[in-house]
């Protein structure tokens, strides 16, 4: 059986797009290929920001627990996606838990091996600080829409959101449970089940299990800067 070489699959990740040659062994080298699991704790709050992971397969979901056990999911990740990344740069603890969603494979790259490339290797730097930079973005988003909108604002945000990184297609397929999105949303499934239903009937969208086409993407966008409901 031939065994992929991982700089083949690392210069098709958006962090390390167009890389030397070079560049993506060096990082193949120091990379550790874990198999994760379902359900599987990645890491914890807390926990020694001893590096980040790359996602080859699979989906995460990174999260914060209040004190009184309730989940707001912050992020959710695909494949070719970083995350665990602040603490390359703080040397802190991981801020948030991280988890796999279903059966996959992520690559670790140790914080001190990948803090000695990137010194010698300013373009690697950059492309880290842009996708920090565009992190940072979708979180003051993120803590926005939770503030200042209502469910119906939050969901109509995120439906653009995802035409938006999905290239401008009208049609959006969830790849998330509906209880999953719900969090995301910082509201509960039965809420988003009846606003789902409401901006289909107002004729916003169209929702058949988890396709959902945009019909008035006009409207969709008032809904969402407007932060009202329906």
């Amino acid at each position: 059986m031939r065994v992929e070489p991982p700089e083949s699959w690392l210069g098709a990740v958006p962090l390390f797009e167009g890389l030397a040659l070079g560049q993506l062994r060096a990082l193949g080298e120091i990379s550790e290929e874990r198999q994760v699991s379902k359900g599987e704790i990645i890491f914890s709050d807390g926990d020694d920001g001893a590096g980040f992971f790359v996602i080859k397969t699979g989906m995460v979901k990174v999260y914060k627990v209040s004190w009184d056990g309730k989940e707001q999911v912050l992020h959710l990740f695909g494949p070719g996606e970083p995350f665990g990344e602040v603490p390359v740069f703080t040397g802190d603890r991981f801020p948030a838990n991280a988890q796999a969603m279903e059966d996959g494979v992520v690559m670790f790259f140790p914080r001190r091996s990948f803090l000695t490339l990137i010194r010698g290797n300013p373009d690697l730097a950059l492309k880290l600080l842009a996708v920090l930079s565009k992190r940072l973005r979708r979180f003051t988003a993120l803590i926005e829409d939770l503030s200042l909108k209502e469910v119906p604002g939050r969901l109509a945000a995120y439906l653009l959101y995802m035409k938006e990184i999905r290239g401008g297609d009208m049609v959006i397929e969830l790849d998330i449970p509906k209880n999953l999105l719900a969090s995301l949303l910082g509201t509960i499934p039965e809420t988003l089940s009846r606003v789902l239903g409401k901006m289909d009937k107002k004729g916003l969208i169209e929702s058949e299990g988890p396709r959902i086409r945009i019909k008035d993407l006009d409207g969709l966008a008032s809904l969402a800067e407007t932060g009202g409901g329906l």
